[in-house]
C-alpha cells in the first residue's frame, strides 16, 4: 500500500470506529496507535516520531484555557441545581401567560437566560419541562409545539455566551476566547427572534395551538409579579455581565481583565452566592455539582488524548494535505467549502457529541480554511450554531431522550393528564431543527452577523507608509522632509504616546 491511499483509509477507519458505540476517546488512541505502527513499518516515518506523543499530552494538561471548563461547567452545575430556572419560569409564565403563545415566550425568554448562566442541555431540558409541560398541556397548547420548544430552548445553551462550546473552539481555533463570545452574540439573538416569530405566526394562522392562560388564572399580580420576575432576572444579568465583561466578551468592550480560567472561577463563586441567595446552598447540591463537573472534565481530557494520538500519526502520513486538497478544489470556493463542511458536520452530529466534533473533526479544517482567507471566529461560530442541532436530531437527539424521560415521569406521577408519545416529541422538533438550519443558512450567507459585535481593527493608509519609505533618505530644501525631522508614528498615522521635550535647537 502507498502512503497516499492511507489518509483515506485513516479516515474511514476514524468514522467506522465512531459509530461503533466504544467510547471515543479509547478507541481513537488504539486507532491512531495501530496505524502509528503500521506506518513505522512501512518506512513512512521513523519510530522517533512518536516521541513527540508524550510531550503532546503533556502539552494538553498544562494548556491554561482548558482550565476554563472546569470552572464553567461547575457554574453550570450548581446553578442548574438551585431552583432558578423553576423560580424564573413560574414568574415569566405568569407575566406572559394571557397572551397567546405566551407561556411558549415564556419558555424561549428564560431558555436564553438559563443557557447564558448554565450551559447544560440535560438540566435546563428537564427543569423547564417539569415546570412547564403540565401547564402547557393544562391550558391546551398542541403537544408538538410544546415538546418542540421545551427541547429547542433548551439548546440555546451551546451557543449563548459563556458557552462551554465556544471555549473548546477557541482552544481549537487559536482565537481568544472574548471573541468567539463577541462573535456568538448575533445569531444567539438572531435564534431567539426567529423562535419567537415563530411562535408569533403560529398564534396568527393557528391561535388554537398556543392558547393564552386565562388572566384569573395567574396568582401574582402587578409589583408582586414583577418583582418575582426581577428576582430571578437581575442577579443572573449581573453574573453574565460580571463573567463576560471581565474576559472582554461583550460587544464594546476591547480590554480583558481576566483570563477565561480567572472569568470561569469568578463565576463558580457567583453561582454559590446565587445558590445562597435562593437558599439552596446545601451538601447535597454541592456533592452532585462537583460530581458532574469532573465527569465532564475527565471525558474532555482523555478525548483530548485520543485525539491528539490520532491526528499526530496522521498528520506524519501527510493526512493534513490529503484534506486540504479535497476540501480546498470544491466548486463555489469559500460558500461551497462552507457548504460542504456545515452538510457533513449536519450528519455527523446524528451520532457524535459537539466534544467530540470540536477535538477530532475541527483540527483537521481549521488549516484549511485558514489558507481559504475564512475568519476563524465566524467559521468557529458558524459550527457552533450546526453543532447544536445535534441535540434536536430525531431519533439519536439528547434533548429529545431528555424530555421523552421527564415526560414519563411526570406521567407516571400524574403531573400530566395523558402520556406523551415519541411521534410527538419527534415531529415536534422537526420545525426547530430546520429553524436551526435556517440560522446557519443566514451565518454562511451574511458574515455580519457575527463579525458586527468584533473589535475593527484600525485602518493603514499602507501606499502612504511606502511613499514616505521610500522619501526617507531623499535630502534637499525643497525635498521632503528627512528622516531626522520625521516623527516616525506618522508614517503609519499613529499618534505618538508621548512627546518628548525638546533638548536644544535643530
Amino acid at each position: 500500500m502507498s502512503m497516499e491511499l492511507f489518509p483515506p483509509l485513516m479516515f474511514a477507519g476514524l468514522i467506522l470506529i465512531m459509530l461503533i458505540g466504544f467510547p471515543v476517546a479509547f478507541s481513537l488512541a488504539a486507532l491512531g496507535l495501530a496505524c502509528g505502527v503500521y506506518a513505522v513499518s512501512q518506512g513512512w516515518f521513523p519510530p522517533e516520531f512518536l516521541s513527540a506523543l508524550p510531550q503532546n499530552v503533556f502539552g494538553i494538561l498544562s494548556n491554561d484555557l482548558l482550565l476554563a471548563i472546569p470552572f464553567f461547567t461547575l457554574m453550570g452545575a450548581v446553578l442548574e441545581k438551585c431552583g432558578l430556572a423553576e423560580d424564573m419560569l413560574d414568574s415569566m409564565g405568569q407575566l406572559f401567560g394571557p397572551v397567546r403563545g405566551g407561556l411558549g415566550y415564556s419558555v424561549i425568554i428564560v431558555g436564553f437566560i438559563l443557557g447564558a448562566i448554565t450551559g447544560t442541555v440535560a438540566g435546563q431540558v428537564i427543569a423547564m419541562a417539569m415546570i412547564s409541560l403540565p401547564v402547557m398541556m393544562r391550558y391546551g397548547y398542541h403537544m408538538r409545539y410544546a415538546t418542540g420548544v421545551l427541547a429547542a430552548s433548551g439548546t440555546i445553551t451551546q451557543l449563548v455566551p459563556p458557552s462551554l462550546v465556544l471555549v473548546v473552539l477557541a482552544d481549537q481555533l487559536g482565537r481568544p476566547v472574548g471573541d468567539m463570545y463577541k462573535g456568538a452574540w448575533g445569531p444567539s439573538l438572531l435564534q431567539v427572534l426567529i423562535f419567537a416569530l415563530y411562535t408569533f405566526l403560529l398564534a396568527r394562522f393557528k391561535p388554537h395551538h398556543v392558547p393564552g392562560v386565562p388572566k384569573e388564572a395567574r396568582t401574582l399580580q402587578g409589583w408582586a409579579l414583577w418583582r418575582k420576575c426581577l428576582r430571578g432576572i437581575v442577579p443572573s444579568a449581573v453574573l453574565i455581565f460580571a463573567v463576560l465583561g471581565s474576559m472582554g466578551g461583550l460587544p464594546g468592550l476591547n480590554t480583558a481583565i481576566c483570563t477565561p480560567t480567572e472569568a470561569g472561577a469568578m463565576g463558580a463563586v457567583g453561582a454559590f452566592l446565587l445558590a445562597a441567595l435562593h437558599k439552596r446552598l446545601n451538601w447535597p447540591l454541592l456533592r452532585g455539582a462537583m460530581q458532574g463537573t469532573m465527569r465532564i472534565t475527565a471525558m474532555v481530557v482523555f478525548i483530548l488524548i485520543g485525539s491528539r494520538t490520532f491526528s499526530l500519526v496522521f498528520q506524519g502520513v501527510e493526512g493534513g494535505a490529503w484534506i486540504e486538497h479535497q476540501l480546498s478544489h470544491l466548486p463555489g470556493g469559500q460558500v461551497g467549502f462552507l457548504i460542504a463542511v456545515n452538510v457533513f458536520i449536519f450528519f455527523l452530529a446524528f451520532f457524535l457529541d459537539f466534544f467530540e466534533i470540536a477535538f477530532i473533526i475541527l483540527p483537521l479544517l481549521a488549516p484549511v480554511a485558514h489558507k481559504m482567507g475564512i475568519d476563524l471566529v465566524w467559521f468557529g461560530v458558524m459550527l457552533c450554531v450546526n453543532m447544536q442541532t445535534s441535540f434536536m436530531h430525531p431519533p439519536f437527539g439528547f434533548a429529545l431522550f431528555y424530555l421523552r424521560g421527564i415526560a414519563d415521569s411526570l406521567f407516571k406521577s400524574g403531573a400530566l393528564p395523558r402520556k406523551v408519545s415519541s411521534s410527538d416529541i419527534y415531529m415536534g422538533s422537526i420545525p426547530w431543527v430546520l429553524m436551526q438550519l435556517l440560522l446557519v443558512a443566514v451565518v454562511i450567507f451574511f458574515p455580519v452577523t457575527v463579525t458586527a459585535f468584533l473589535d475593527k481593527e484600525e485602518a493603514r493608509d499602507l501606499d502612504k507608509a511606502t511613499e514616505m519609505l521610500q522619501n526617507l533618505d531623499t535630502t534637499g530644501t525643497d525635498g521632503p522632509t528627512r528622516e531626522s525631522d520625521q516623527d516616525p508614528a506618522q508614517l503609519f498615522d499613529v499618534a505618538p504616546a508621548a512627546s518628548a521635550p525638546a533638548s536644544g535647537a535643530s
